[in-house]
């Protein structure tokens, strides 16, 4: 599996004939230095864990560009259906959906998770969730991308049902969790991941702005941790 950085939260992954974006912040992204048309080439599934426009990003132009169907939860589906979506996978919390070469999980994250509508009301847009891409293939890994979130115990509960390979973290505070209790998160609740890779970070001024407090916290286990540079693709260990 190949797996692409675009900054904030956003992951391509390739493997097999699939090309999985996850949360595309592309367009007004300031921390995407790349193009968004290139990013999105070849793309077979749009992944979505939550509702925030800096999650959701360019996923009704890629989906209507490409064909490639939007997976979400249902609330979030149904809005983005009533602003162009025309193709969608919806699903919504602990449950999967079989999409060929790999399934896509939602698990619980907590956050919050909607828009501001056309007169300046939120909107909420069903629960914020984390998403495991699970690849069929032997040897490809299994991705758990936390989404947005705070720590949780039952973080424990996802290492044990879906076994992922690869965590993406996010670590800029404010927001979700800081540096520091996102490596209590994968330290303690996720050991048997591989792969830790730290994401939403950097992109505004409120957010922690390098990773560099998070593999100070990861101690003897910052071994684990991957920093892919923007938009270069890296192969994942199986």
């Amino acid at each position: 599996m190949k797996l692409t950085w675009f900054g904030h939260s956003a992951y391509r992954l390739e493997f097999g004939q699939s090309v999985v974006l996850i949360d595309p912040f592309l367009t007004g992204n300031p921390s995407f230095t790349g193009d968004a048309e290139a990013a999105a080439a070849g793309v077979t599934h749009v992944v979505l864990t939550h509702g925030h426009a800096d999650h959701v990003g360019d996923a009704v132009a890629i989906s209507r560009r490409t064909g490639a169907p939007v997976v979400a939860n249902f609330d979030l589906c149904m809005w983005l259906a009533r602003h162009g979506l025309e193709r969608m996978e919806a699903l919504n919390t602990g449950g999967a959906v079989d999409l060929g070469e790999f399934s896509v999980a939602l698990t619980i994250a907590f956050h919050s998770s909607g828009q501001i509508d056309e007169a300046g009301v939120s909107q909420a847009l069903g629960l914020p969730n984390g998403v495991v891409v699970t690849p069929k293939a032997a040897g490809e890994p299994t991705v758990y991308h936390m989404g947005d979130t705070d720590i949780f115990s039952d973080m424990a509960l996802i290492g044990e049902i879906y076994a992922p390979d690869v965590v993406i973290t996010p670590i800029g505070d404010r927001f979700t969790m800081g540096p520091r209790v996102a490596a209590m998160a994968v330290n303690r609740f996720l050991p048997q991941a591989r792969t830790v890779i730290p994401c939403h970070f950097g992109t505004f001024p409120p957010l922690q702005q390098s990773p560099d407090a998070f593999m100070e916290a990861m101690g003897d286990q910052r071994a684990r941790v991957l920093l892919p540079e923007k938009n270069q693709p890296v192969t994942l260990p199986g």
